[in-house]
């Protein structure tokens, strides 16, 4: 009987990972056609590390939907969605508030943190009449803006001042301009939003040059996130019109009311004093619509896939039904002043929606399914700002841009994202061959009407990377490592597989992986 002594061993120095192209003889000797549950060291291997909890709590939380890393000005924490559309602030493995945000109809929802609040916005799963899944923000629902601190979130935004006209007198002895001016209030909430001018008949009064302005029967919100109160006022007009609207407002100085209930507040200036303008205060929204994915731009919120609410659908032309290509952004510096009027992009009309954006090299990149537009700023309003569509080929899934360990965002020399043809790496082009090109016939079996179930994060210190996966194979999870080079051959890939269905992704403590899970395999 032949034995194996004279057998010629292959000495395999650098192991490759898993290769599932092509039939198995297309595998070269130092990878393996079937590669589960390891994770790389050097040129070595070992099985992956187990599972704990991550919650030391009597009640971890379960059947978890989606998982971000939310970094608050004083330290990191986790927003937790789970079933029945409810969010959790996580802190720690002890600490756990809400649920702080409740929507039912939530399946999933988008993210950012702005100067350590937290903007979240709600979206669930559409199906077209072909059967297609796609995701836009909830209809008729909104922007949340959550402050960390564990009382509720609450709409982002908020109503401007109502009720009787304001009136101006003139008051005690003081220095003014001479002529007509007009004046409205202008309220602050908790989160630093001015809203829109109000109350809807604003004060009219022909200053003397020589008295102070008393403004008198100022509005008082019976919104509780309503802290201050800030007097505008318009230049001299020398014939007015009647139209309160047509004119430029300016923050008085010395205008502020640090209150929410004085109704009276004396005021002087002249006007060369009036140099902050108000008047794009008065075309944002009040109630920001719901979208799929948030970022941020040259200090602005970002927002796209969009369905829309019963204001901005009003007047859509025939056969459109929701606002899937409109993408909004925010005044400079605050994030909850978006324009009704100038604040948006149109995306090209294919009838896809708008999935991702992203910052990247100080381009704005948005993308859809299979498409990618980028955008810069030329300091005017987003409106006018110019298109070039970068490829019509490659695009990424609501959540398939890489987060860069716990950062939240992607602050690295590429992006790394998912899409139909792969792992693409990103920088400023699409390199080619993808980074998935050795486990190409696996991903090209996922099921790509589900890759919102796609979820990506990079571990650049390690070089690791880890991607949840579509039904049927949530049970399972892609696993990475790029420490010999982020080359689509030098990557090393395996397969993770758990008694769970993994439904999210996440990096805290600057590199450590917290997964979440949504139910046993079997069910």
């Amino acid at each position: 009987m032949p034995t194996v002594r004279d057998h010629e061993p292959v000495v395999i120095e650098e192991f490759g990972g898993w290769f599932d192209r092509g039939d198995d003889e297309s595998c070269p000797s130092e990878h393996f056609t079937v590669c589960d549950n390891i994770q790389f060291y050097n040129s070595a291997i070992e099985t992956r590390s187990a599972l704990d909890i991550y919650q030391n709590v009597a009640s971890p939380l379960g059947r978890i939907r989606r998982i971000y890393d939310y970094v608050m000005q004083t330290g990191q924490s986790l927003l937790v969605l789970t079933d029945g559309g409810k969010i959790y602030h996580v802190i720690g493995a002890t600490t756990v508030y809400g649920p702080i945000l409740t929507i039912p109809t939530m399946e999933d929802f988008g993210f950012v943190a702005y100067n350590g609040r937290a903007y979240i916005t709600p979206f669930k799963t559409y199906v077209d009449v072909n059967g297609v899944n796609y995701e836009l923000g909830i209809k008729n629902e909104f922007l949340y803006v959550y402050k960390g601190d564990g009382t509720q979130a609450r709409k982002a935004a908020g109503k401007g001042p109502t009720g009787s006209a304001l009136t101006a007198s003139l008051g005690s002895a003081g220095l003014t301009d001479f002529g007509d001016h007009l004046f409205a209030i202008v309220y602050e909430t908790d989160t630093g939003y001015l809203t829109s001018l109000g109350p809807e008949v604003f004060a009219k009064l022909e200053l003397t040059g020589t008295n102070k302005v008393l403004i008198s029967n100022i509005p008082v919100s019976s919104d509780p996130f309503v802290k201050k109160r800030h007097i505008v006022a318009t230049k001299w007009i020398p014939e007015y019109n009647g139209d309160q609207n047509g004119y430029q407002f300016f923050f008085v100085p010395g205008g502020n009311i640090d209150n929410n209930t004085d109704t009276t507040k004396e005021i002087e200036f002249f006007d060369s004093d009036l140099i902050s303008d108000a008047s794009h205060l008065t075309d944002n929204f009040s109630e920001i619509p719901a979208c799929v994915n948030l970022n941020t731009y040259h200090s602005r919120l970002v927002m796209v896939g969009e369905f829309g609410t019963d204001e901005t659908l009003a007047g859509l032309p025939t056969g459109i039904v929701d606002n899937r290509s409109l993408a909004r952004l925010s005044f400079p510096g605050e994030p909850e002043a978006i324009s009704k009027i100038d604040g948006l992009i149109i995306a090209p009309l294919d009838g896809n929606p708008l999935t991702n954006c992203q910052e990247f090299r100080d381009i704005l990149y948005l993308f859809k399914k299979t498409r990618t537009f980028a955008y810069s700023d030329n300091f005017d309003e987003p409106a006018t700002w110019e298109e070039e569509v970068l490829d019509q080929g490659v695009g990424a899934p609501v959540h398939g841009i890489a987060t860069v360990l716990d950062t939240g965002g992607v602050n690295i020399d590429f992006l790394l994202i998912v899409d139909w043809s792969g792992l693409m790496l990103f920088n400023g082009t699409y390199a080619r061959p993808e980074m998935s090109w050795k486990i190409e016939d696996y991903w090209m079996n996922l099921t790509r009407n589900d890759f919102r179930f796609m979820q990506i994060v990079n571990d650049s210190l390690g070089k690791k990377i880890w991607i949840t996966l579509p039904p049927p194979n949530q049970h399972m999870m892609l696993h990475a490592n790029y420490a010999d080079g982020m080359d689509s051959q030098k990557i090393r890939w395996s397969r993770w597989i758990f008694d769970v269905k993994i439904s999210a992704v996440c990096l805290i403590e600057t590199n450590k992986l917290i997964l979440g899970g949504l139910e046993n395999a079997s069910v």
